[in-house]
């Protein structure tokens, strides 16, 4: 038996003059909820096509518990794809689009009609197993897609973005959902998604690609806390990055002179050479405000604007010489602050929450 259910080996997909996707590899483990995300073009709907089967990848290999899938038609894999448009048949009931992998497999009409009956059932759908999917609600047509793909009981199911035309409250009930379902039946899930919310929310495991290539990979905690370069923190994107020369490194802790002050930042393993250049980052909710500015990790700015997250507030501040910084802080905090736009605020973190990245050529 393989050691992980699906490798990707130097996977590469060229269009023409166009590389979608450039010596990718990657495994994922049986029962694992592995997210892929990137902005559009990035390479990560390409990737999952390679896997079901709808493109042939023009280097590399993929294996399925070991074995090649290469060459592999779609229909002759176990790896059904929910798309990001459902494709639903509009003119089958509920009950026979749950039930048509199983008509192509050659099941009795009894025998696949029981098997949907259990999956509409499990999704809350029996009252509309007679209705046209045209008759239902957006989220009652994504449970129906996903009843059409898990009937088969496969190993693996890969969903190509399959929320992102939901709003925002049926994408959290899917979410919850998904991830049920998921651990319900320990399939394995490869989901593609643009959204960090919803690759955070529910992954295992976040792979972030770009330019065809990945990125990281990893928890999503670990991604938000430690992205390993600047790509991946501007993905993120709660998080400020700021430019120093670097002064001196004790105990793993770098300081740097920057523009905007004094700096201390974690080093950890990036190879930091004094004299050197590197950029670093800090969490929004890892700086704080205080009453005055501190000798180090201390920046004075305005405050432009705020949002509101739930029950976070994020401030927008800009430094005198143009630099725009992000403090999120508790909406208690915000309110007992009596914060104004134009207001000059002082922030300040503790060294360990900052951390550099790997230094510039």
């Amino acid at each position: 038996m393989a050691n992980h259910l699906i490798e990707i080996d130097r996977v590469t997909k060229i269009f023409g003059d166009y590389t979608a996707v450039t010596e990718t590899s990657l495994t994922i483990e049986r029962g694992e909820f592995l997210a892929i995300m990137g902005s559009s073009g990035c390479g990560k709907t390409t990737l999952l096509r390679m896997l079901a089967g709808l493109e042939e990848p023009t280097a590399g290999e993929i294996r399925l518990d070991g074995k090649s899938q290469n060459g592999l038609p779609a229909w002759e894999r176990d790896l059904p794809l929910v798309w990001q448009s459902l494709a639903l048949f509009p003119f089958l009931s509920v009950r026979d689009n749950v039930a048509f992998g199983l008509k192509m497999r050659g099941a009795s009409k009894d025998k696949r009609y029981a098997q949907s009956h259990v999956w509409l059932k499990k999704l809350e759908l029996e009252e509309f197993a007679d209705r046209s999917v045209s008759q239902l609600s957006g989220g009652q047509r994504q449970r129906v897609a996903l009843a059409r793909a898990l009937v088969t009981e496969p190993k693996v199911l890969l969903l190509d973005d399959p929320l992102s035309a939901l709003d925002a409250h049926l994408s959290v009930r899917m979410q919850a959902l998904l991830r049920s379902l998921q651990r319900e039946l320990g399939i394995t899930f490869i989901y593609v998604t643009h959204s960090q919310t919803e690759a955070f929310s529910m992954a295992d495991r976040v792979v972030v690609m770009s330019r065809g290539k990945v990125e990281q990979i990893g928890a999503p905690k670990d991604i938000y806390r430690h992205p390993v370069n600047r790509f991946v923190a501007e993905f993120i994107g709660n998080v400020n990055i700021l430019r120093g020369r670097v002064e001196s490194v004790e105990n793993g802790i770098a300081t740097l002179q920057t523009p905007l002050g004094r700096m201390a930042a974690y080093a950890g393993t990036v190879g930091v050479t004094v004299g050197n250049e590197s950029d670093f980052f800090v969490n929004a909710d890892q700086m704080q405000l205080v009453g005055a500015q501190a000798d180090c990790n201390s920046i004075t700015a305005k405050l432009l604007s705020y949002k509101f997250v739930g029950n976070m507030v994020t401030l927008y501040l800009e430094c005198e010489k143009g630099e725009e910084l992000k403090v999120t802080i508790p909406e208690p905090a915000y309110d007992s602050a009596g914060l104004k736009i134009g207001d000059v605020l002082h922030t300040n973190w503790q060294a360990s929450a900052a951390h550099l990245f790997h230094q510039s050529d």
